[in-house]
């Protein structure tokens, strides 16, 4: 692969049969690297769709039982949105798959650094496969296996018929007039092993004979040893990449990257009062964020980790600088702070924090992954995720006391004993809303906010309640929501210089 800046690119024009050739089929086991010219500017522009498709096929595959009408659904909706291939007869094709397959190869490098991010990687990627293998033609399987060098060999009717009461009584669930419609797969005996150990194949000849329905392990299971041999291979190649200083920064931060939209935005400043902070904390606020609310009216102090998550939070949710100076001061005083002191130490951090001071850089709000992967909150803190860093007994009690349900807390805690935090988050989310399905996948503290401001108030924005007269606000700047796409502004002009032979790297044996 080879990368150039964004006006000397030249797209590959292919016709016809050229693009078969290409990419025959909707799903692939990726067994070539891409070799064609793309700007640096599509490569981080892929690799965040794709980030963002795997997070979303994580989050289905917990939330929902694998390969049910509504986890299927979902899933095919979010890989049309970021535009990758899903089924095998659709117009136009030519370009999804091609982004399809080379945001594969780019979060290769990213996710080959160390065992938990691999295998991370692959379990999202097989999930991926197993959805596009099942909504594949039966009449495309044959040639999908063979262009995936998988010697597996549709047998005839014939065969089929002779050897149909060994087949059926090697698979309990098949019965004949399901194996009269069912396809059955001739494959070497090494690769049935799995289904050998169960009992659940008829062998013969040094061949096991498996019906369509069970292939699909047998293919994920091949799909993943491929990988995770490319991937290992790739890890060796990281210092090659790692040197180039264009790509280090992004694929260095690729797997923790947040992908969604920042919260910065003051189109909503102004919009809540102090008044309604309490109602909101108890309402509206995500775990986290109600746990640092309740530790400010408690202790009216709060250390700078926690000061900088919950006052970045306010500030998304639509607090002005003049609110957070007068909400953070009123609280501190009730400490016992000196309000002299309290200007002199505290208000400097944050006018800061809303790009007034220092290099005037105006931060925003914590996302999920960024509360859970960084700084954990220490002794006598309140900053962090309560599903991350909390102890399960006293995140058991801390559920106890928001009125969920004992079986909702369990099935809170069990996503909690998978390292599934955001989802739940999720769940947390639902069961507080009663809603079944909340419809989006949970990624930031004040998405949780804002979804639950939805939610009450029938779909309609913050109703700001009626409250005693505040000082005059400034009128807001109102800026553009920034979402992924944002970072992509920040390449300057050092990343378009060409980088060339980047498929040998693949294909060798705080404020």
């Amino acid at each position: 692969m080879q990368f150039s800046g964004g006006n000397r690119r030249k797209k590959l024009r292919l016709t016809g049969d050229q693009k078969n050739v290409s990419y025959p089929h909707s799903l692939q086991f990726y067994l070539q690297p891409p070799s064609e010219n793309i700007s640096l500017i599509e490569f981080e522009s892929l690799a965040i769709d794709r980030v963002k498709l795997l997070k979303t096929v994580e989050n289905l595959g917990v939330s929902y039982v694998k390969g049910t009408e509504q986890y299927q659904s979902k899933l095919e909706a979010e890989i049309r949105k970021v535009k990758f291939s899903y089924r095998e007869n659709l117009e136009d094709e030519y370009e999804p798959r091609r982004r399809d397959h080379i945001s594969h190869f780019i979060l290769r490098l990213a996710y080959c650094q160390s065992e938990d991010l691999r295998r991370w990687f692959i379990q999202q990627e097989m999930d991926l496969l197993r959805f596009r293998f099942s909504i594949l033609p039966k009449d495309k399987i044959q040639s999908f296996l063979k262009d995936s060098h998988l010697q597996f060999e549709a047998i005839n009717d014939e065969e089929k018929t002779l050897r149909e009461q060994d087949i059926i009584a090697s698979s309990p669930s098949l019965s004949g007039t399901q194996l009269e419609l069912e396809s059955v797969y001739k494959i070497p005996f090494a690769d049935a092993l799995d289904l050998f150990r169960g009992r659940k194949v008829y062998l013969e000849d040094g061949f096991a004979f498996v019906p369509l329905k069970d292939i699909v392990a047998i293919i994920l299971n091949e799909f993943r040893a491929k990988l995770s041999k490319a991937l290992a291979l790739t890890a060796r190649s990281l210092p090659a990449v790692q040197s180039d200083e264009r790509l280090q920064p992004l694929l260095n931060h690729l797997s923790h990257s947040y992908t969604g939209q920042d919260y910065n935005t003051q189109g909503n400043a102004g919009k809540i009062s102090l008044d309604q902070i309490d109602s909101f904390s108890t309402k509206s606020f995500p775990p986290c964020m109600r746990q640092l609310h309740k530790a400010l009216r408690e202790n009216h102090h709060l250390r700078h980790g926690g000061r900088m998550q919950y006052g970045l939070f306010l500030k998304g949710i639509g607090l002005t600088l003049e609110q957070a100076l007068q909400f953070w001061k009123q609280e501190f005083i009730k400490g016992k702070m000196d309000p002299d002191k309290f200007d002199k130490c505290y208000s400097y951090n944050i006018r800061h924090s809303f790009g007034k001071e220092g290099k005037r850089t105006d931060y925003t709000p914590f996302s999920c992954l960024k509360i859970i992967l960084t700084n954990p909150p220490g002794q006598g803190d309140y900053h962090g995720c309560p599903f991350r860093h909390s102890d399960l007994e006293l995140l058991k009690q801390k559920l106890q006391s928001y009125k969920i349900s004992p079986g909702g807390i369990n099935e809170i805690l069990d996503l909690v004993k998978g390292t599934h935090y955001q989802v739940a988050c999720q769940k947390y989310f639902e069961m507080i809303h009663n809603v079944d399905d909340c419809g989006f996948s949970l990624s930031h503290p004040n998405q949780f906010f804002f979804e639950s401001q939805r939610i009450l108030n029938g779909g309609k924005d913050i109703k700001k309640e009626s409250s005693q007269p505040e000082a005059p606000q400034p009128k807001p700047s109102v800026h553009k929501n920034k979402d992924a796409s944002s970072a992509l502004a920040s390449l300057n002009s050092s990343m378009e210089m060409d980088m060339e032979g980047l498929e040998d790297y693949f294909s060798q044996d705080s404020w």
